[in-house]
């Protein structure tokens, strides 16, 4: 895989997490959040930085936590 490549995924994952945070539907916002932070643990894998691949892991408990264990985001 090339280096531009691999930008480009990384520029993908950081638009869609962004992106996510302009969600009014907080249930919207966490599935759209929890799809860019698994394009950021791809793509920390790729670049092998155990940050972002850690804590993007993280991020993605807390949103299936949330999504499908808290009646408030039902």
């Amino acid at each position: 895989m090339t280096e531009f490549t691999i930008d480009i995924i990384g520029y993908v994952a950081m638009a869609i997490v962004g992106g996510s945070f302009l969600m009014k539907n907080i249930r919207t916002l966490r599935l759209t959040n929890t799809i860019g932070c698994l394009i950021f643990i791809y793509w920390g894998g790729l670049i092998n930085k155990p940050p972002v691949y850690i804590l993007n892991s993280f991020i993605v408990l807390v949103n299936f936590y949330y999504l499908y264990f808290k009646k408030e985001d039902k």
